[in-house]
């Protein structure tokens, strides 16, 4: 019944969106390669319904991944496009627990619509502080660990395209709060080996009979499970908070700022 009165939700909630949008379903073909809805906001907000309907299970609510991968990272490397992330949506990938959708193409383009429009983040949403000393922030704490076009570390996230992707709030959230909403591919584990040792780390690849992960040195490590005498996946991130007394609201607007400025490998 509760499934049942979710679908009849999802209908009522699209047939408005195409009466209201006054766009013939018969509009939309197969050969669409450009997303007729992109930015219409009744099109978002029946994508958002859908994608909560469908898709929230293995990409979670907020689409950042629970047992799949984070949909709001799509748009961060310049590979993937909207006619790309449709054809993903609408055919699946063969070998994965991603299946086709089985849905008409004009319900597969509101919800690319949506996972763009949370993927995307306006220039002016961090334009206040100063970019040159939040430049040199980042530099003295975080490029240890995060990548910025192609010079850093490779334990965090690489931030090349951050500022297009993350908006002020969630980069607030990540900097003081880094546990609270981790990115399943950087949710730390932790190890014994035969010998006793305590290893931690992220986990890089698994399989029945073995693990491979990264140290906090940034060192790759390969380990037998029947070697290991405890395996613990952590709920602490491996970034340290940095709340008030580690760096001031001015120095986090600061480094915000800067953070807004990465936009891809030819931004300013």
């Amino acid at each position: 019944m509760r499934k049942y009165l979710l679908e009849m939700t999802i209908s009522f909630a699209l047939g408005l969106f195409w009466v209201v949008a006054g766009i013939s379903v018969n509009q939309i073909t197969l050969a669409q390669t450009v997303n007729p809805y992109e930015s219409n906001p009744g099109a978002i907000r029946a994508g958002g319904v859908l994608f909560r309907a469908r898709c929230a299970t293995c990409h979670g609510a907020d689409a950042r991944g629970i047992e799949a991968p984070d949909l709001t990272l799509l748009w961060a490397s310049n590979v993937s496009n909207d006619e790309l992330v449709f054809q993903t949506i609408r055919d699946g990938i063969p070998g994965s627990i991603m299946p086709s959708a089985g849905a008409p193409d004009n319900e597969i383009w509101t919800i690319v619509a949506y996972l763009k429009s949370i993927s995307t983040v306006a220039v002016a949403e961090n334009s206040s502080g100063d970019s040159l000393l939040g430049q040199q922030l980042f530099e003295s704490n975080c490029i240890s660990c995060h990548r910025v076009n192609g010079v850093g570390g490779s334990l965090g996230p690489d931030l090349s395209r951050i500022g297009a992707i993350r908006d002020r709030g969630m980069l607030t959230n990540s900097v003081r709060s880094p546990s609270v909403a981790m990115a399943a591919r950087y949710r730390p584990v932790s190890l014994v080996d035969n010998s006793g040792q305590r290893i931690t780390g992220l986990k890089k690849s698994e399989d029945a009979f073995s693990i491979q992960l990264m140290d906090s040195g940034q060192r790759l490590r390969a380990y037998l499970k029947e070697d290991l005498q405890q395996f613990t996946e952590e709920s602490v991130s491996l970034m340290p908070e940095w709340g008030s007394e580690k760096i001031s609201d001015r120095e986090l607007d600061d480094l915000l700022r800067y953070l807004g400025t990465l936009r891809g490998a030819n931004s300013n």
